[in-house]
């Protein structure tokens, strides 16, 4: 429970969704996480919810996509509703969520199309015609009758078990999956009496909704989560939608959770579920004019990533629940923190979507910037007192570095932060000034600057440390966070002719007319900088030695890139690595590139060549600590892993350890994650 301290705050107001009391106005939306173990929502699942409950949500809603059959094989670690055994473990995350005062429903589907034909028991995967559906590249079979007749008594075995696990409602899912692929004109090309009019598309997912409501009796809360336009010619309009949405309240629909677009490829997917650079809350007054329409509570939630923005939608009657989904995967305890009137330390969503991509980059969901957001059983959301007081250095103020001195003062350390810079945040900086569309990632950066202080830290920037600077402060604790460098080396010839991506970035060099951009990081650098060229008015050519474009830049947040290369003629070069880098008649450059699968060179004149090849630690400072360091640098990864502290020195001295790129190269979550983990045990 939460105590409440701003008083008169629409979103802190209670809310009667029928019989069920919610305490506040604040949700967390249906989504996957991909944390469920052998498709039950275990321990590392169950916490996850736990702490968003914990830190004051009204309703958290789990498995999103949870699926009713076994022709619907998890495509993003759904859990199976279709096993009886499932229902233990839902009680356990039922009773854990009731305690800390929340109330929880389950979102219950069947993927149809949305899924793939080789995974799980590699039964062929239906829809309700044989369309393939682009992101999980399936080829459906149109839906038989005995198949329409066997997944609706599966929703309501499925409901039932949600119903004798305690929740206190389900959510069926109707967009994108097999239900609204029966409504949608663009996806129902059948003959039979389940396609056509209106009337007849509707056919079978009002079958699906009254054999639940049959099976939970009146007085469980039944939702959906709709598409009620799909924001595409050819597709559903807003009035088929609302009709839809009429005939599924009177089969006995409590509430609707409002969806506007498809999710049909990843561009009008990038626009459901919106990312960084693109407008707060688009689709507000879409939902407005659906509640108006209706008489169920309507709940939505589509980058509403402030509380601002959802105070506005609430107090203005645009909706009756709001969904900050995203903004409590940053920081699940952002209800508790609005209610004791601490709205300024709430972790910031930045939109950057990678609690999306990385369920298909790394295997499950993850904050950019929370690292304890599902790691909640080694990993502490909140950073508990040390035992005893240090004095602790921390050399560089990227994203490592910062967060570094954030833990370590919130444990009660002295703190001092040197970094040359004379404005915080490296690398973090470096991407947000790659144009308007990025520009909120400086929020992973104005955060811990303002914690850090908050907490007592000595942040010093304009200061470029030397070991001698470092040990005049007398420390007990060293922490390394001087990030990298870029790295031209692994060029045969021309290192010295060719720019990299923080040139172009940080305009320290010019765009030049037609360039060569070289890219085998496959991130968001090579990315940012071939954008930032475009938009400069380059004729640029991506050449990267890749199957594919970028493959750490996942679907939520590839289409800007892809918009853009198309908008502004980039050509994409795949499977070239670049070999050398020469100067040519006339002062322009000669690139030499490689193709492994044909074992051949091609050549290209240009006026410019940008390369990114990820950096290499800047360790120099690291390596003149080591020898005067009680551990040599050296980390105890059981400790580590398992949250201990370090292990105690047999010598007086300072114990020295590296974090984020001063180690490797890797991305912001990792540099963050370092030191989260090792510094919340000092």
């Amino acid at each position: 429970m939460y105590e409440v301290t701003k008083v008169n705050d629409p979103l802190l107001s209670p809310f009667q969704l029928r019989h069920l009391t919610l305490r506040n106005r604040v949700v967390s939306t249906s989504h996957e996480p991909a944390y469920a173990e052998d498709g039950m929502p275990k321990d590392r699942y169950r916490l996850y919810h736990r702490e968003k409950a914990r830190g004051g949500a009204a309703l958290t809603m789990i498995g999103g996509s949870a699926v009713v059959a076994p022709d619907s094989p998890p495509a993003f670690g759904n859990l199976l509703l279709y096993r009886d055994e499932i229902v233990p473990w839902l009680r356990r995350l039922t009773d854990d969520v009731h305690e800390a005062g929340a109330a929880v429903m389950c979102q219950v589907t069947h993927l149809g199309r949305r899924t793939s034909n080789y995974a799980g028991d590699w039964l062929p995967v239906v829809a309700a015609s044989p369309l393939r559906e682009a992101a999980h590249r399936a080829f459906p079979k149109q839906a038989e009758d005995w198949d329409l007749d066997r997944i609706t008594a599966d929703y309501a075995l499925a409901a039932l078990r949600c119903q004798a696990a305690g929740l206190d409602g389900i959510e069926i899912e109707s967009y994108g999956h097999l239900l609204d692929g029966f409504v949608s004109p663009a996806t129902n090309q059948r003959g039979d009496a389940y396609g056509g009019a209106l009337e007849n598309r509707l056919a079978f997912p009002r079958r699906v909704i009254s054999a639940v409501r049959a099976a939970v009796g009146p007085d469980f809360i039944v939702g959906i989560r709709m598409a009620v336009d799909e924001d595409e010619p050819g597709w559903l309009g807003f009035d088929e939608g609302l009709t839809a949405l009429r005939a599924y309240i009177a089969d006995g629909i409590d509430f609707v959770s409002v969806i506007k677009g498809h999710i049909d490829a990843d561009a009008p997917l990038a626009r459901v579920i919106p990312s960084m650079g693109t407008p707060s809350a688009p689709f507000l007054e879409f939902s407005a004019a659906v509640k108006r329409a209706v008489d169920v509570p309507v709940m939505h939630a589509a980058r509403i990533a402030d509380v601002a923005t959802a105070r506005h939608a609430i107090r203005a009657g645009l909706l009756d629940l709001v969904g900050l989904t995203r903004a409590q995967i940053a920081d699940p305890h952002l209800v508790r923190k609005v209610a004791a009137g601490q709205e300024d330390r709430i972790r910031p969503c930045v939109g950057a979507s990678y609690c999306l991509d990385a369920i298909y980059d790394s295997g499950d969901a993850k904050c950019v910037h929370n690292p304890a957001t599902g790691r909640e059983q080694t990993v502490p959301h909140e950073i508990s007192p040390a035992p005893r007081r240090r004095r602790a250095v921390v050399v560089g103020g990227g994203a490592a570095g910062l967060e570094a001195a954030r833990v370590l003062a919130a444990r009660g350390h002295d703190v001092v932060l040197l970094e040359a810079d004379t404005a915080p945040g490296g690398q973090v900086r470096l991407a947000a000034l790659a144009g308007q569309r990025r520009r909120d990632l400086i929020g992973i950066v104005d955060w811990r600057v303002a914690e850090a202080k908050r907490e007592g830290a000595d942040l010093r920037f304009g200061v470029f440390a030397e070991a001698a600077d470092v040990l005049a402060i007398r420390p007990d604790v060293v922490i390394v966070a001087t990030g990298g460098l870029p790295d031209r080396s692994f060029l045969d010839a021309g290192e010295e002719l060719v720019a990299d991506t923080w040139d172009i970035l940080s305009r320290a060099v010019p765009p030049a007319a037609r360039v060569l951009l070289y890219d085998d990081n496959g991130g968001y650098p090579g990315m940012d900088a071939a954008e930032f060229l475009a938009r400069h008015d380059s004729s640029v050519e991506y050449v990267t030695p890749e199957r594919s474009l970028a493959p750490d830049v996942g679907s939520m947040n590839s289409p800007p890139y892809l918009e853009i290369f198309a908008q502004r003629g980039v050509l994409t070069t795949l499977a070239y690595r670049l070999r050398r880098v020469e100067r040519a008649p006339g002062g322009r450059l000669l690139a030499t590139l490689y193709s492994e699968y044909a074992r051949h060179e091609v050549t290209r004149t240009i006026d410019q060549v940008v390369v990114e090849h990820g950096t290499r630690p800047n360790d120099e400072l690291y390596h003149a600590l080591v020898p005067g360091s009680v551990n040599g640098g050296a980390v105890d990864y059981p400790a580590l892993l398992a949250g201990r502290p370090q292990p105690a020195a047999e010598r007086d001295g300072y114990r020295l350890f590296r974090v984020g790129d001063a180690v490797t190269s890797r991305n912001i979550h990792a540099a963050i994650f370092d030191s989260l983990r090792l510094c919340a045990a000092i």
